[in-house]
This record gives C-alpha cells, structure tokens and sequence, in this order.
C-alpha cells in the first residue's frame, strides 16, 4: 500500500521572507530625495523631543578661565621636538650654574692631574717598555710555546740578567764611584795647570768653591736636602724602579686584551681602520724602544772599550754607565756625557783628556748620522726638527722621562695627522 505524496509546502511571498524594516531613526527629520519616475512618499518626521536633562554632577561649570597659551613655551615645545632647545629659552641661572658646575669638574680633573702626574708617568713609561719587549715576547711566540709562557721567560731573562749585572758591576760601580768622588778635587786643582781655566778660576774662584762643597759634604744638601732628603731620593728612586718593572710585566701579558680594549672603542664600521692605526703606532713604539736600547747599549760599550784603551780603566766602568744613563736622553744626553768624562780626562792628562774629547765628538756624529739613521729608520717617521723639540719640550716639562718619551709621542701623533686629519681635509 503505498503513501501518497505529501504536497510541498509553498514557499513563503517575497514579501513575507524580506526582514521588518528598521525603525527610522530619531534623527532623520528630512524626506528622501526624490529618484526619477514615480515620486516616493517621504518618510514621517520623527516627533521632536526635549533634550533630556544633565545630571547634577555634570550641571556644575568650572567658574574660572582657562590660562590663555604661552607662545613662548609653544615655541620651545616645539623646539625640543624637533631638536637641541636655543640658549634663548634656558634661564640664566641654569646656564650660569651649568657653566660653573662644569668649569667646577674640569677643574677638579686638572688637579687630580697634576697631583698623579709621577704615577701617571711611570705608567706610560711602563707601557711604552712592554711595547719595546714586546717583539722579543712575539718572535718567541711564533716558535712554539704560548704567550703567557713566552712573557714569562722573557721577564725571568730580565730578572736574571738585570740581578747579575748588578751582582756583577754593582761592586766595582761603587769603588770607582767613590775614587771618583774622592779624587775630584785633585782633579779640579790639576785643571789649573791650564792658563785659560787659571785665568777664569782667579776672576771667580769657581775651582775653590767645587772643591769645599765636594769635601765638606754640601753637594749632598745642595742636591737632596741632607741625609733624610737623600734617603728620601734613594727611596723614591727604588719604589720607581720595582713599581715600573712590575706595570711593564703586567702590560706585556695584558697587551692582546689591552690592544682588544681599545678597538672595541671604536665603532663597527670604523674598527678595521682603528684596528690599523693603533697597531702602526704600537709598532712604532715598540721599535723606537728597541731601537734605543740598542744605541744605548753601543755608547755604553764604545765608552767602556774606548775608556780602558786610554789608561783609564780604573774609572771605566763608572763612567760608561754615565755615558748609558745620559744616552737615554735625546739630543743633549751624549753632550752632557761627553763634558762629564771629557773633564775626568782632562784632570788626569791634558793629552788624554783632548783624545777623549775628539773620541766623543766623533762618535756623536756617526751615531747621530748614521747609526740612529739606520736603527730608526723602518720604526719612527719624524723630521728632524719635530724631534729637536720634542726631546727638549718633553724634557723641560717631564724631566728624563718626559724627554724618553716625546719622541715616539710625537711619531704617534703625526700618524694620525697623516693617516687621519689629512685625508678628512681632503674629503672636505
């Protein structure tokens, strides 16, 4: 038996499926605007309405003005946002207390300056000796051990060599030194044997003098204040010494990091450039240092040998070590030296004297033009008067110290004059 088929129901009108329309809203109040063809019935205004009333809270007003703009303020608001804000809108006392607080700080720096000058200076002398035994630590490196053990047997090497020479000379410096010493008035009486120096000592009596202050002891207040003073000087003179030898070992194991140190200083993108700058002064540091002692260790050995052929190996020893401590310093160190050992021989023999005189003479032109030439020739790149003033500037203003180290200062210093300073100029 079959079903019949229920019929399907008819979909709804398409009127009847069409959402209500919305209510019109309050705030239409005009007719539609009227399309072509046949006219459309405006919709019907909304009936008007009061304005509902504010709560109580919202009723009360604020009863004073508003404070009008500032156009100045505007305009440094303004300026601030779009960069430094003009003097024009700072008040006076914040530039005056500004400026006094700075002047205040720069002034605080100078003086702690000024009072570290010493163990400042012992510092960068520190440094600039790590530089020099720095190539012999690198040469030692490149065959085989690592650098901390290579630092550590070249410091050992110093040690050792610096305890047996001492060991070795220290004794015989003494004895001569004091011969010297003792024997010096003899001396100044036997340049009296000279007419011209006769003739200048009766005018002053300069040779009378020399000899009381030598034999009485007043050279010893004169130039330390007494004996406190000279034990303060001996004093002063070891702590130097231990502190620099103990700074130089700690800049040549530190040097890799210290070098790294000063890169990073530098931007990214500069840094290859930097890089290549600190290491060409260090470079040339290091051999202007290496250099010296070399010419160091040529004066004192030339002296030494020149000084026993003469007949006055008795002093030999002392003497070359004036020699290798003047020699240090630049320029009028080798004179200084030379009028120093010229003046023993002189005392001792007119001939001998003279020979000595000539010797030293022209050993200062040939070390002057021709091994210092050849020594700093790949390591310091400075003319001739630059190092002239440098050696005297450094020396009047730092003593010793100050003339050892002007030179590779200024070799520095015109580096970045030429690699630097110049090219921007260039550019600009």
């Amino acid at each position: 038996m079959t079903q019949a088929a229920l019929p399907e129901s008819p979909e709804p009108p398409e009127a009847a499926r069409s959402d209500p329309p919305e209510a019109p809203s309050s705030e239409t109040t005009a007719p539609a605007p009227e399309t072509s063809g046949a006219a459309q019935a405006p919709f019907p205004a909304a009936p008007a309405t009061a304005p509902a009333a504010r709560p109580w809270w919202r009723r009360l007003r604020r009863t004073s003005q508003l404070t009008p703009p500032d156009p100045d303020r505007e305009l440094a608001l303004a300026a601030a946002a779009s960069g430094p804000t003009s003097l024009l809108y700072r008040s006076p006392f914040q530039i005056g207390f500004l400026l006094t607080l700075g002047g205040l700080v720069a002034f605080g720096l100078l003086g702690i300056v000024v009072a570290l000058q010493s163990v400042l200076i012992l510092v960068v002398l520190s440094l600039f000796l790590a530089l020099g035994l720095n190539p012999l630590v690198e040469n030692l490196h490149r065959s085989g051990p690592p650098r901390g053990l290579a630092v550590t047997i070249v410091a050992l090497a110093l040690i050792v060599l610096m305890i047996l020479g001492a060991w070795a000379v220290l004794p015989l410096l003494t004895e001569q030194a004091n011969i010297l010493i003792q024997n010096a008035p003899g001396y100044l009486q036997g340049l009296r044997e000279n007419a011209q120096v006769a003739e200048f000592d009766g005018q002053y009596d300069v040779i009378n003098r020399v000899s009381q202050m030598l034999t009485s002891g007043a050279w010893v207040e004169w130039m330390f204040g007494g004996i406190m003073g000279a034990g303060a000087a001996i004093a002063n003179v070891v702590f130097s010494l231990v502190v620099t030898l103990v700074l130089t070992l700690w800049f040549l194991a530190s040097l890799p990091s210290i070098k790294e140190t000063i890169y990073q200083l530098a931007p990214a993108s500069r840094r290859p450039r930097v890089k290549y700058l600190a290491g060409e002064m260090f470079r040339r540091i290091g051999g202007y240092m290496s250099g010296l002692f070399t010419v160091v260790l040529l004066a004192t050995g030339s002296a030494f040998v020149f000084l026993n052929a003469v007949g006055l190996g008795s002093l030999s020893l002392a003497l070359a070590v004036v020699v290798a401590v003047f020699a240090f310093i630049p320029l009028v160190g080798p004179t200084i030296s030379m009028l120093i050992v010229s003046l023993v021989a002189f005392s001792n023999n007119t001939t001998t004297g003279i020979i000595t005189l000539v010797f030293f003479l022209l050993y200062q032109q040939v070390d002057a033009y021709l091994l210092q030439p050849r020594i700093f020739s790949k390591s310091v790149n400075v003319p001739g008067p630059l190092i002239v003033l440098a050696a005297i500037s450094g020396g009047i203003l730092f003593g010793i110290a100050g003339a050892l180290l002007a030179i590779p200062t200024v070799a520095s210093l015109l580096l970045i004059y030429r690699e630097v300073l110049v090219p921007a100029l260039d550019r600009a």
